[in-house]
């Protein structure tokens, strides 16, 4: 839902630790809601750890007020419960 491809560099932010790393894609089964993290990456998270996956896009100036980002919502079985096509402004 979000568009990440397999390979794709990902920031990983663990909000249960506050450990912040980046890696890389591998793909899972489609809908199968894994999330997993390999290697040196599996000693940043502890299972049941809530983590941010997020993914970047360069686009050029003139386009940048065009794109809209893909933001995908889950619950604790990484079911998709809402997405958005903005960040929310901030108060």
């Amino acid at each position: 839902a979000a568009g990440i491809c397999e390979n794709e560099q990902l920031h990983v932010w663990n909000v249960s630790n506050g450990d912040r790393f980046v890696t890389y894609a591998i793909r899972a089964t489609r809908g199968s809601g894994i999330v997993s993290l390999n290697g040196s990456a599996a000693r940043r998270a502890s299972p049941g750890d809530l983590v941010i996956l997020a993914a970047f896009v360069q686009v050029p100036s003139a386009e940048a007020q065009q794109h809209k980002p893909r933001l995908v919502f889950v619950d604790a079985l990484n079911r998709i419960q809402a997405t958005r096509d903005h960040v929310p402004v901030q108060d």
